[in-house]
């Protein structure tokens, strides 16, 4: 089934083997987490429904919980989400695998620990709990749908910040809780005891006088809120300090015993809270946990960072050993002596003494950089790991050590989105603060912090690049630094007074980028290394296909190609991702290059010569994608589809930007460019904008005089029209369908066809236009074009709704969603259900409407449509006003605006929808004050989630309303 690790302390995560597993919809999460709330009990079905909607289920909410259920198996597999008893149930292995109940088990072994008199053992697990959190609990999902879960977690948290409080002071260590405190009290002025445990902290660190003037500010603050006078606790605390009890003064402190070899840090540790608790947690469960990730990642300072606090369960120690300098395997063993201060002078093996000296001790040996002596590492740690019970190993690789009971913890760069109350990423904290210690200053304005934060992640969030770029800062500003950044290895080089001096480990492990990956580089095989070169072609990520199909040939047998992406991924060189698929249950494998490690490969690449070559390869393999989707289109994979060519964007960007450069390959990008057209890419996933540019850009280069581009021609010039038609720039859609009709001469194209039918529809609105795109549907559907025949269906369907009569758009609309159904297309099924609708609002009952409105615009939300919502919402606004919800439809009609104005549409060059619009502007504008309307709008057009909202709208009026034809004529919106 696999290791799941699921996050509610924060916003919701999810990783499956160390994968972060993605959910896009946030029901879909809202569902998971409401099964992650009992995990390992059934959740009946009607809990689930209360869960997602609240006393306002919609129509078929039931069905609507299956099918969520369905996409939730298919992203974490069939067998986690079970059905037992009328409900559900999640089954995932331990409690463990959700972060609250590792929280409160943590707690309650720290509060046993505290009640036992140890509270170094109580500090140390109450601290490991408080870090397993990433912010407000579930911050990413709709507070009220968690309003029983969310205010217990927070309270449980701030116990648990009450009692690792109290185990510090009684460390003896009141001076490290004091900012806290303070913070505290700020925060939560009515709690007495953090006014307690911040006095009692000052007068323990001989600030006396502060710790009386906190009694009286604790005083005045609880008078005025609550008009009483402080609790028995702080009174009696504040008698004892004015009588000097001196069971009050500051205990000894208690260390980890002193015992070992840490180096002393010499710079401040930033973040890492999470890793720092998983690390911790790995090994109260293992004897060995190795850290494994990418050079300059931060492996080694998390390791020590994690060594200086290593719990009760090592009284004899920590002891460190850097593996860095050592080549020879045969002296791993003597480096871990020496380190140990072992001077054994006997005949015996370093190996045998080791095992000897450690063989009843309780310690932790931290080996650090194994990774170029793994197979020696491996054999002598297994060693002493049989000889000694009670050792512990943390070992920091950039390749698993294979030895049995490993635990792997890959370590992830530092984190790049702010969180979610404004604290800067551990990416730009890192930069600030050795930007600070380098004499140079980080401004934090709007811009400059948009540059700081673009800044860190160019660099992927690699602490040691961080750390590099920030020395850059004090000759260079930001912007100037990410000019630079296409030579990084050149320019994040330790400057020359900061070189490392010689010795062994100065010419291989230099802390400079290209040091790292040199490093990195000569760690891998032959057939690793050349792979590695041929991914810096991918931009993003990719899938193994697409390395088979790019990277094999030439010295990789394409049956090589996984065992060689395996071995680069096990060297922490590749990242892999496992996300949803749509269509079929499970998830798929994604890989990854940093854009570090990425360059450092291209540089190699051009440096064999072989660049050019690979980007053919490359651009030939998405060009053959885009066609595979084009011709796939309007079928039960259309969003599968979707959703791989909005993950495969950037490659096919990067390929149209290589046929753009590349002499002779403009017709396969501008071939591509009409199957993402074709396919509906740009619409779902991009912009109008992006579309007509890489179009424009590409047919530019067209050999109009070649024949053999004829056809390519034409389709180019007759989707820049349908592009340009939607956007509104009629006199280029005219100048381009003429285009066409000069190169086919009387002979004219389907495609040409259905394109003028749409722009007689959308422009002038002509009604000839419904047998035009009639026509156009039969000749595309004679040519085997299905999925461009069901695009002219949909504006045939679209023409007969705007300008037939009530015979001809019911006929239309019913064929069209008898073609949706029967090809099992959810994108289709959308718009069928769209057409339902503009039908009953135009010939029918306008409330009929609502729901399949509903409807669409849930499905497309679920795979994040950019296009879809914008005509949805428009539509659901005339219906509103068509209802009399007046109110509503303003509301709706902002939201719809503030969509359109993502995709690049103009309605007011689509004829039909303008006047429909126009008059529903008018209709409403008449029922309300000016003042009125301007709010609802502007209420719509700055919501958070206007989609969300217009739902609100539509099911409370499809609850409320039951419209006649009589009262829908007195509105004026449905009149011809």
């Amino acid at each position: 089934m696999g290791q799941y690790d699921f996050g509610i302390l924060g916003p919701l995560t999810v990783t499956r083997d160390g994968a972060r597993v993605s959910l896009g919809a946030a029901q879909l999460r809202t569902l998971l987490v409401a099964l992650l709330i009992d995990l390992g009990h059934v959740v009946p079905m009607a809990d689930l429904v209360d869960r997602l909607w609240g006393q306002d289920p919609p129509r078929g909410a039931r069905n609507a919980v299956q099918n969520y259920v369905l996409r939730l198996r298919r992203a974490l597999g069939p067998e986690a989400v079970r059905t037992e008893h009328g409900g559900y149930v999640l089954r995932v292995g331990t409690a463990d695998a959700l972060d609250a109940h590792r929280f409160t088990a943590l707690v309650r072994e720290g509060g046993a620990a505290l009640a036992e008199d140890r509270p170094q053992r109580a500090a140390g697990l109450l601290g490991e709990a408080l870090a397993l959190w990433r912010g407000e609990p579930l911050a990413d999902l709709p507070q009220e749908r968690f309003a029983d879960v969310i205010p217990a977690l927070c309270e449980q948290r701030l116990a648990a910040r009450e009692a690792w409080i109290d185990a510090m002071i009684r460390c003896g260590r009141p001076a490290d809780v004091l900012p806290e405190l303070r913070a505290l009290t700020r925060t939560h002025p009515l709690r007495e005891r953090f006014w307690a445990q911040r006095m009692l902290a000052l007068y323990q660190c001989g600030r006396q006088g502060e710790a009386l003037r906190c009694f009286h500010e604790v005083s005045a603050v609880l008078a005025e809120e609550l008009g009483i006078d402080p609790g028995s606790e702080l009174k009696t605390l504040h008698q004892r300090m004015l009588t000097a009890a001196p069971d009050l003064t500051r205990p000894p402190a208690m260390g980890a015993g002193g015992v070992g070899n840490l180096p002393a840090e010499t710079t401040s540790f930033i973040g890492r809270e999470r890793e720092l608790a998983q690390v911790r947690r790995l090994l109260g469960r293992s004897r060995l946990v190795t850290l494994t990730g990418v050079g300059g990642v931060g492996k080694t300072r998390l390791a020590l960072r994690v060594a200086r606090r290593p719990g009760s369960g090592c009284p004899d120690g920590v002891w460190l050993v850097d593996l860095a300098a050592v080549t020879d395997p045969a002296l791993v063993a003597r480096a871990v002596a020496e380190s140990l201060g072992l001077r054994d002078q006997s005949t015996r093996s370093a190996a045998d003494a080791v095992a000897e000296h450690l063989g009843a001790r309780r310690l932790l040996l931290v080996l650090d950089n194994c990774e170029h002596l793994t197979a020696a590492v491996a054999a002598l740690v297994l060693r002493l790991l049989r000889a000694a019970p009670e050792l512990r190993v943390l070992a920091t690789s950039r390749e698993r050590l294979g030895v049995p009971g490993e635990h792997l913890m890959p370590v992830p760069c530092l984190t790049l989105r702010d969180g979610p109350d404004g604290t800067p990423s551990e990416a730009l904290r890192l930069l600030a603060d050795r930007a600070a210690a380098s004499s140079a200053s980080l401004h934090t304005g709007a811009g400059d912090h948009a540059e700081a934060a673009e800044l860190c992640r160019r660099l992927d969030g690699i602490p040691l690049a961080i750390e590099l770029a920030a020395v850059r800062l004090s000759a260079l500003t930001v912007a100037e630094v990410l000019e630079r950044l296409e030579d990084r290895f050149r320019l994040l080089a330790a400057p020359s007074h900061q070189a490392p001096g010689p010795g062994p480990a100065a010419s291989r492990y230099r802390h400079t980028l290209r040091g790292v990956m040199d490093w990195s580089h000569s760690l891998c095989t032959p057939g690793e290394r050349l792979l590695w070169t041929r991914l810096s072609v991918f931009v993003g990520g990719f899938d193994l296909p697409a390395a088979e199909a790019v990277c094999a040939g030439e010295g990789i047998a394409r049956d090589d190609v996984l065992d060689l992406l395996d071995g680069l991924v096990h060297k922490s060189v590749v990242t892999t991702e496992s996300v949803a698929t749509v269509g079929r249950p499970g998830t798929v494998t994604r890989y990854r290059l940093l854009e570090t490690i990425r360059q450092y490969g291209a540089d190699r690449l051009r440096a064999r010569g072989d660049a050019t070559a690979l980007l053919l390869r490359h651009s030939d393999y998405y060009q053959a994608l885009a066609a595979r989707a084009a011709d796939e289109w309007f079928g039960p994979g259309e969003t599968g589809w979707l959703l791989r060519l909005r993950r495969e964007l950037p490659n096919l960007r990067s390929a149209l930007d290589f046929c753009r450069v590349q002499p002779g390959r403009a017709p396969a990008g501008a071939a591509i460019t009409v199957d993402l057209t074709r396919a509906r890419s740009w619409f779902v996933s991009s912009t109008l904008g992006e579309a007509r540019g890489w179009i424009e850009r590409l047919s530019a280069l067209l050999d109009p005089t070649d024949p053999a581009l004829g056809e390519l021609r034409v389709s180019v010039a007759a989707l820049k029209a349908f592009i340009a038609i939607l956007q509104g720039d009629h006199a280029a859609a005219r100048a381009l369908l003429a285009e066409c009709h000069a190169t086919l001469g009387e002979a004219k194209a389907p495609p040409v066809a259905y394109v003028e039918g749409v722009y007689a529809l959308l422009v002038p609105a002509d009604p000839a236009c419904i047998a035009q795109l009639a026509g156009a549907r039969e000749e595309l559907l004679t040519h085997g074009l299905t999925g461009d025949a069901h695009m002219a269906t949909m504006f045939w369907a679209m023409a007969a709704a705007f300008l037939g009569d009530r015979e001809q758009a019911r006929a239309a609309c019913e064929t069209y969603v008898a073609e949706a159904e029967a090809a099992g297309a959810d994108w289709a099924h959308t718009w069928a259900q769209w057409c339902v609708a503009l039908t009953e609002l135009l010939h029918g009952e306008p409330s009929k409407g609502l729901i399949p409105l509903c409807d669409a615009l849930v499905r497309q939300r679920a795979i994040d449509d950019n296009w879809g919502p914008a005509w949805m919402l428009e539509t659901l606004a005339w219906t509103l006003a068509a209802l009399g919800q007046y109110e509503g439809s303003a509301v709706v009609l902002g939201a719809a605006h503030r969509h359109r104005q993502v995709t690049g549409a103009n309605i007011t060059g689509l004829r039909p929808f303008a006047v429909l619009h126009t008059r529903t502007r008018a209709c409403v504008r008449e029922h309300l004050t000016e003042e009125a309307y301007a709010e609802a709008w502007q209420r719509g057009a700055t919501a958070e989630d206007g989609v969300a909202m217009a739902l609100g709208i539509a099911r409370g009026t499809h609850r409320r309303t039951a419209a006649s034809p009589a009262r829908l004529a007195r509105t004026g919106v449905t009149e011809a």
